[in-house]
């Protein structure tokens, strides 16, 4: 009997080389505004101290695409790509993903070598520890497919008194 097919959910590497020519300053600012949206808040304080101007760096291997940014003051900001991470997570974009929606274990992904990270070992091990002891909304991908944004703005377009008015004599 022959040992069952490993399933690779590793993108195609034509989109990687596509996704790899964006710039990677933009993407470093959105990502660091989705942190201060989520994550920032819920930090703890001498987790804030400990970050405090250690580059941080996501790598997502199989998209080639990095992430670099930078806790200052009170939330995240996007750094350039140029200088040595303190900490760098990398792992596939699938990974990255089941970590979000909790369906894999950080440390599940880490011994099987489809996470790694590279750097500041204590680092490391504050951020994983920190993020595993958050209660974190689960990311749920499908709230954000076109249809499911536009339902969120079509029941107030419909309600009365919301939107443009339409033949309005009123002066």
């Amino acid at each position: 009997m022959e040992p069952a097919a490993t399933v690779s959910h590793a993108l195609p590497s034509a989109l990687g080389a596509l996704l790899a020519r964006l710039p990677k300053y933009p993407g470093s600012a959105l990502l660091a505004g989705a942190l201060n949206f989520a994550l920032a808040p819920k930090l703890p304080p001498d987790v804030r101290q400990l970050l405090q101007g250690r580059k941080l760096r996501i790598h997502v291997r199989d998209a080639r695409l990095t992430f670099d940014f930078t806790w200052v003051g009170n939330g995240f900001a996007a750094c350039s790509a140029g200088a040595q991470a303190d900490l760098t997570v990398s792992a596939n974009a699938y990974d990255f993903l089941q970590l979000a929606q909790r369906r894999e274990d950080p440390d599940t992904l880490f011994f099987s070598r489809r996470l790694s990270t590279e750097g500041d070992t204590e680092l490391g091990l504050v951020v994983k520890n920190t993020l595993d002891a958050l209660e974190l909304p689960v990311f749920d991908a499908a709230q954000w497919s076109p249809a499911a944004v536009l339902a969120k703005f079509a029941p107030a377009a419909q309600r009365p008194g919301v939107g443009p008015r339409h033949g309005d004599d009123s002066r």
